[in-house]
C-alpha cells in the first residue's frame, strides 16, 4: 500500500441514521459534492445514514433530499393504519427498492471510487453490530436491513442468511468502528444537535416483550442508550491520535423520526447545507 493511500485510508466520514432526521446529513453530503470535497479513504453509515452515503459517494447530488421528501412522505412508506392492522408502519423494503428504481443512483461512479462503504445492521439473534463492505451483489439486503426500524418494519431481513433489523440498535454511531480500522481523522455528521444524550428505557420488560424471540435483541435495545453515550464521550473525548469533526443539527431542528411535513424537511435541509458549507469554510 502507498503512503498516498494509507494517507487516504486514515481519513473516514461517519453518518448516523435517524429515519427522517436524515434530511440534515442531505444537505451536508450535497454541499460536499457542489465543492468537490471526497477526501474519504471509507465512510461508515447506519440507517438513513447509509442511503445518504451512497448517493454522495455515486455522486448524485440532491438525490437523498428527493427520497426523503418525495418517496419518503408517501403512504406506501409510513402508513399508520397498515401499522395498526397488524402490517409494517415504515416499509424501508418499497421505499429502498422503489426509490432505487425511480430516482437515478451512478451505482458504477461508486465502484469505480476509492472509498470503501461500509454499513452497520443488528444481528437479530445476537444483538451484536453487524459491518458489511457495499457492493452490487449486496447493497439490497445490507441497505434494507440497516433501515428496518425494530418494531416499525416487522421483519427481520437476512443478510447472508441472519436475521438483521436497524444497524442503529448495537451502534448508532460507528466512529469507534472507524478508529479501530486505523482512521485517525474522522468527521462524523450527527443527526441530533451537540448536548443530545438518549435516555434509557424506564421498563426494561418493554423491550423483553417486544423482542421475546430474539432475546439477546431486547437486552441490546435496553443497553442501546448507554451504548449510545458512551459513543458520544467518544467523540468529544477522542485518543490523542485522533482528530474528530462533528458536524451536528442546530439547537432548534425541529425534524423528528417520522417527521413528514415538507416546509420543515426544507428547513432541515437548508440547515445541514448550511452546516456543510460552514465546515468547508464556504458560507457566503
Amino acid at each position: 500500500m502507498s503512503g498516498s493511500e494509507e494517507s487516504n485510508l486514515s481519513n473516514a466520514l461517519v453518518v448516523e441514521g435517524g429515519a427522517m432526521r436524515g434530511i440534515f446529513a442531505a444537505g451536508v453530503l450535497d454541499a460536499f459534492l457542489e465543492h468537490h470535497y471526497q477526501p474519504f479513504g471509507r465512510a461508515y453509515g447506519v440507517s438513513a445514514g447509509s442511503t445518504n452515503l451512497i448517493g454522495y459517494l455515486a455522486g448524485n447530488h440532491g438525490r437523498s433530499r428527493n427520497i426523503i421528501t418525495g418517496h419518503a412522505c408517501q403512504p406506501e412508506f409510513i402508513d399508520w393504519g397498515r401499522f395498526a392492522k397488524g402490517g409494517h408502519l415504515c416499509d424501508v423494503h418499497w421505499l429502498w427498492h422503489q426509490s432505487f428504481s425511480d430516482v437515478p443512483l451512478n451505482l458504477q461512479n461508486y465502484l469505480a471510487g476509492n472509498t470503501e462503504l461500509w454499513v452497520t445492521t443488528t444481528s437479530a439473534h445476537t444483538g451484536q453490530a453487524c459491518y458489511f463492505r457495499i457492493d452490487e451483489n449486496n447493497m439490497h439486503e445490507v441497505f434494507t436491513a440497516s433501515c428496518s426500524l425494530p418494531i416499525a418494519y416487522r421483519d427481520y431481513p437476512e443478510v447472508d442468511g441472519e436475521p438483521m433489523t436497524d444497524g442503529g440498535l448495537a451502534e448508532a454511531i460507528p466512529v469507534i468502528k472507524a478508529y479501530n480500522d486505523g482512521a485517525r481523522d474522522i468527521t462524523v455528521v450527527l443527526s441530533r444537535p451537540h448536548g443530545y444524550r438518549k435516555k434509557p428505557p424506564k421498563f426494561a420488560f418493554v423491550p423483553r416483550s417486544l423482542f421475546r424471540n430474539y432475546p439477546a435483541l431486547a437486552e441490546a435495545s435496553i443497553r442501546r442508550a448507554e451504548q449510545y453515550n458512551s459513543v458520544l464521550s467518544f467523540i468529544e473525548n477522542p485518543p490523542s491520535d485522533c482528530t474528530i469533526r462533528v458536524i451536528a443539527p442546530p439547537a432548534d431542528f425541529s425534524v423528528g423520526r417520522l417527521t413528514r411535513k415538507q416546509e420543515l424537511l426544507e428547513q432541515g435541509y437548508d440547515d445541514g447545507h448550511r452546516a456543510g458549507l460552514i465546515h468547508l469554510n464556504k458560507e457566503d
